[in-house]
């Protein structure tokens, strides 16, 4: 097969959609390999998991400010990714907004999971709001990263209805399922050459 696309995951979190690319690029006919774990504190649940699969971690301080990073941390990210070959970058439970020169180096080449049906319940709690809205179907959305918060073109969306008696932790956990197999399906689809952006629409070219 073609050389492996090498890709960097940044979290901040517990990890779970992490461990999910970590365990799909064990497959050696799958296209990707994660050259790097970046983390913006050392508490991420991320980091053991990192280190249980042997893939390297380097945690960047962003600053302060919740949901932002600074120009710094942004800049020193895109060296990071650029020394280690990293051609895709994927958000997995990154709370920061990214900009910077990371967004201007890996625009188009940056991708985010969100646990909604976008553009509905962007943001935080997004379990919560849909329960609170009393939709029917929720579920999550992987799509390009752009300057907005979960703005970006939409790659994959997977659909899970919404049960009688749902909490937010019930509902969270069965989204997170369909996370877990949506999340490495688009890396793989990117990795492939299968994606093009047409304005807001993501194009899905059959695989050869």
């Amino acid at each position: 097969m073609n050389e492996k696309k090498g890709i960097a995951v940044l979290a901040s979190g517990r990890g779970s959609n992490f461990e999910a690319l970590a365990r799909a690029c064990l497959d050696e006919e799958y296209p990707a390999v994660i050259r790097a774990l970046i983390v913006d504190g050392g508490e991420a649940g991320a980091i053991a998991i990192a280190d249980s699969f042997g893939i390297e971690r380097v945690a960047v301080e962003c600053g302060a400010k919740k949901g932002s990073m600074t120009p710094e941390s942004s800049e020193r990210m895109a060296k990071i990714c650029a020394e280690r070959g990293v051609e895709l970058v994927c958000l997995a439970g990154f709370m920061r907004i990214v900009g910077g020169a990371l967004m201007a180096e890996y625009r188009g080449r940056m991708l985010n999971i969100h646990p909604a049906l976008l553009p509905g319940f962007k943001g935080l709690h997004a379990q919560e709001q849909a329960l609170a809205y009393g939709v029917r179907y929720s579920g999550c959305t992987v799509h390009f990263v752009d300057e907005g918060v979960d703005t970006g073109p939409i790659i994959i969306q997977r659909v899970v209805p919404v049960l009688d008696g749902d909490t937010v932790e019930s509902l969270s956990d069965r989204i997170l399922q369909e996370e877990h197999q949506a999340y490495p399906e688009a890396v793989r689809l990117w990795a492939e050459g299968r994606l093009r952006i047409e304005g807001r629409r993501v194009r899905i070219r059959e695989k050869a």
